[in-house]
């Protein structure tokens, strides 16, 4: 009776030992094969709702004209999407950035990178979007949109909005990932795969891209990548602009990277401004919103932050001119700017009103973009999730 007793305990330790033993074999392989396979999530404000969009740009030598419509239309998007709401929930919107299809992206990696995770640092998403060049490679539809899955910290509950963007023009079957298979890792997750053909719808059809969306009920589009953005000037811009170095005025930077921090700002006025002056307005707006808030480096946004203390921050963390005041008086500084920012974006917004209807009177909608076919899409699956957008 001992005997099959021990003969019991044996086996069973055997079948555990075993069973790790595969297990970690199993684990090893899947890293060898996919070594940025995870997914982080974070901690979710229950009162927030998260607006999630992971933009894969084919940056391979034929893209230019999509990478410019990026560029040139990346504030209008954000733009409408800061009038989206949902009941009594706050709005928070995280963007992030991939490229693939780059000869000179690493080809171990399936010529695809990471450029930027999930951020709500908008001069800092501009600033990357802004780096990005073209040079010929292999497009991976597939990988990007697998890595993608796995790398980026998206929101595990399903009420929040998460969503995928991939523009191209090469077939949405190359490359070592079957495009299937992570559409139907979308699905699992409460992602929603957007395509966007650079190209002849047909032709868009006939190479799966139509497909690639269908799987997650995504929306699939054809535009003309090459077709120049147009900005309609509008008697409310040289106001806007004015104001817009009021506006910047208003910043206080703070911390070790405050002050170059407050240079990405202009830096990115600057990069916004060279697609034109009506571009820059598009810009100032948004700084206007919500979406635009700068705790990490800015006093005035900090301080709106219930556990923020002025009294941690340290003298040697402050601007020369702000070194020698006291903490009241730094509070009284800090509050007189706030008043002054409040003021300047609601004069702002006030003129954005009457902008946009001289817009809407004085252009035709252009169906064949970037940024039209960004917004049907979140607009329509926003619908989903109980969003809705009115201005």
């Amino acid at each position: 009776m001992k005997m099959i007793g021990y003969w019991s305990i044996l086996c069973v330790l055997i079948v555990s030992v075993s069973c790790r033993a595969e297990n970690r074999k199993k684990n090893d392989l899947s890293f060898a094969n996919e070594t940025s396979h995870q997914i982080y999530t974070a901690k979710t404000d229950p009162n927030t709702k998260n607006i999630q969009v992971a933009l894969l740009l084919d940056t391979s030598n034929s893209m230019d004209g999509l990478i410019d419509q990026a560029k040139a239309q990346l504030w209008e998007i954000v733009n409408e999407l800061s009038y989206a709401s949902c009941g009594d929930y706050k709005i928070k919107l995280q963007i992030a950035l991939y490229e693939y299809g780059n000869d000179n992206l690493t080809p171990s990696e399936g010529f695809v990178r990471q450029v930027l995770p999930f951020s709500e640092d908008l001069d800092e998403i501009s600033k990357e979007l802004f780096s990005l060049t073209t040079n010929g490679g292999n497009e991976y539809c597939g990988k990007v949109i697998n890595t993608s899955i796995n790398q980026l910290d998206w929101k595990k509950n399903n009420d929040h909005l998460k969503l995928i963007f991939i523009a191209g023009n090469e077939s949405f079957t190359q490359g070592p990932v079957n495009y299937k298979n992570a559409a139907t890792d979308a699905v699992e997750k409460g992602i929603t795969i957007n395509t966007i053909f650079c190209g002849n719808y047909k032709q868009g059809i006939e190479s799966h891209w139509k497909n690639g969306a269908d799987i997650t009920k995504g929306e699939y589009s054809a535009i003309d990548h090459n077709r120049k953005t147009i900005h309609i000037i509008t008697p409310y811009d040289d106001i806007i602009l004015q104001l817009n170095k009021k506006l910047n005025n208003t910043y206080i930077y703070y911390g070790n990277e405050g002050s170059k921090k407050r240079s990405l700002q202009a830096e990115q006025d600057i990069n916004a401004r060279s697609y034109g002056a009506a571009n820059a307005v598009s810009r100032t707006i948004s700084k206007s919103s919500g979406f635009y808030k700068n705790e990490s480096w800015d006093l005035v946004d900090a301080s709106t932050d219930k556990d923020f203390e002025l009294e941690e921050i340290s003298e040697e963390q402050l601007p020369a001119e702000l070194k020698n005041k006291s903490t009241v008086e730094l509070k009284e500084h800090i509050n007189q700017k706030s008043k002054e920012r409040k003021q300047i974006q609601n004069d702002i917004q006030e003129l954005n009103k009457k902008r946009s209807d001289y817009i809407k009177n004085n252009s035709k909608k252009d169906e064949t973009s970037l940024e039209t076919a960004l917004l049907n899409a979140i607009k329509t699956q926003g619908k989903r999730k109980s969003f809705t957008w009115e201005k």
